[in-house]
């Protein structure tokens, strides 16, 4: 959370996210292999959330406040306590992402039904554009009274009507119905010029009125009139999983295949662009994004990450699209587009007033306005701004209990009083 919050507001053009997906257990790498070390418990409990979180949550989105509580009644509390672990995430992700930006959320049957939710709440359910499955043969261990699972799920949204969509093909282009009829036409760059095309087919004419409508003019002997492609790549896209004994593989316990991020990278991004991954794990977002000229940024809990991209990326990547060794950082970031010096004002405190209605944000004891001091939720310590969002209102007794530690903190020293 401290790296997330301070990366600048609509500074990121793609992010692929592929978190704990709640299945109640550890993962570690094999000893021996590159990732010895890495591993990550997917096991949740109140230990693994903060009441800042839930509290945040609340105030800026009471609906998804009620759904998180409802999951604690309907579904598990493990539940509860792993979305508002990933609600205040993506909440942040939102933030960073540009308007013309994308987000891919990889899951699994475990939690995919709770996380779109999610999802529709902090993103609207308007930028959702597909359901994407990643189809795989996945484990070959067959149980005995249930289907073999075989493939994931990415939830793929958008900020605004504004996002980057590159269409990809297959590799198919032979097996498609224009190139088997028109073969004899086609160059070997898989495009019909005007001065090679089957101006006499009637099924060419399609193509050829809507070159005309588009230029008004005829087609030279140059131009392009139809280019034959492969079929489109749609929401079910068949994968291999990594195979252990490739060169790809580092052993790690959730490791996803290069070409699925490549895909991703390559649909929604244009070259320079800006990748992030929030769980970057074992680096595969950012080598394929090396790989295909983008910047990226990787965060994840584990010093692992950083060992095993390097590795990755002097192995993997071409010495001529290699940018050089990455830049690892364990500080926090600091937002440049936020004006630290800047104080809050008497606007600010009204509008909070009447937001809380004139109650104390912690011990919810109601005051005059002149009672109650302004607090930053998130501490400038840790990145937060002075953005109202950020901005709550506090008795001045709260206020000197919490100090300029977090909301968590004076939430806790309420609940022993």
């Amino acid at each position: 959370m401290p790296v997330l919050r301070g990366i600048n507001s609509n500074s990121i053009d793609l992010i692929y996210l592929d978190p704990p997906f709640n299945k109640g257990k550890a993962f570690h790498a094999p000893i021996g292999t590159s990732a010895e070390g890495a591993s990550f418990h997917d096991i949740w409990s109140p230990d693994e959330v903060k009441d800042e979180w839930h509290n945040q949550i609340n105030d800026r989105f009471p609906e998804l406040y009620k759904y998180l509580d409802a999951v604690g009644e309907i579904g598990s509390k493990s539940a509860k306590y792993y979305l508002i672990y990933m609600a205040v995430r993506l909440i942040e992700m939102k933030r960073v992402l540009k308007d013309a930006g994308s987000l891919y959320l990889h899951c699994d049957p475990t939690a995919s039904h709770y996380l779109k939710l999610l999802l529709d709440t902090i993103f609207g359910h308007k930028n959702f554009r597909n359901e994407v499955v990643w189809s795989h043969q996945g484990s070959w261990i067959q149980p005995e009274k249930r289907y073999p699972r075989r493939h994931d799920t990415l939830f793929y949204y958008g900020k605004s009507d504004e996002f980057t969509f590159n269409k990809l093909f297959n590799d198919d282009r032979e097996e498609q119905v224009n190139f088997k009829r028109w073969r004899k036409y086609i160059s070997t760059d898989g495009i019909i010029y005007g001065k090679n095309m089957p101006s006499h087919d009637k099924r060419f004419s399609t193509y050829l009125k809507a070159f005309q409508k588009e230029y008004g003019r005829d087609p030279r002997d140059d131009d392009p009139v139809l280019e034959i492609t492969g079929s489109r790549i749609g929401t079910v896209q068949y994968i291999k999983v990594v195979d252990p004994k490739s060169e790809e593989s580092v052993s790690y316990p959730t490791q996803k295949p290069l070409e699925l991020l490549e895909r991703i990278i390559k649909t929604s991004s244009s070259p320079d662009n800006l990748v992030l991954d929030p769980f970057c794990g074992c680096a595969t977002t950012c080598i394929a994004a090396e790989k295909l000229d983008r910047q990226w940024i990787g965060i994840d809990v584990s010093e692992k990450a950083y060992d095993l991209v390097k590795v990755r990326l002097k192995r993997e990547v071409p010495p001529d699209l290699f940018r050089g060794e990455p830049v690892f950082r364990k500080d926090r970031p600091v937002r440049t587009d936020v004006d630290y010096k800047k104080t809050p004002t008497k606007e600010d405190k009204k509008y909070l007033y009447g937001d809380q209605n004139g109650y104390c944000a912690a011990c919810q004891t109601k005051f005059e306005i002149q009672h109650l001091e302004i607090d930053h939720i998130v501490p400038r310590s840790q990145g937060g701004g002075h953005e109202r969002e950020n901005l709550q209102l506090l008795c001045s007794n709260c206020n000197r209990r919490k100090g300029n530690r977090p909301m968590e903190y004076l939430m806790a020293r309420l609940k022993v009083a």
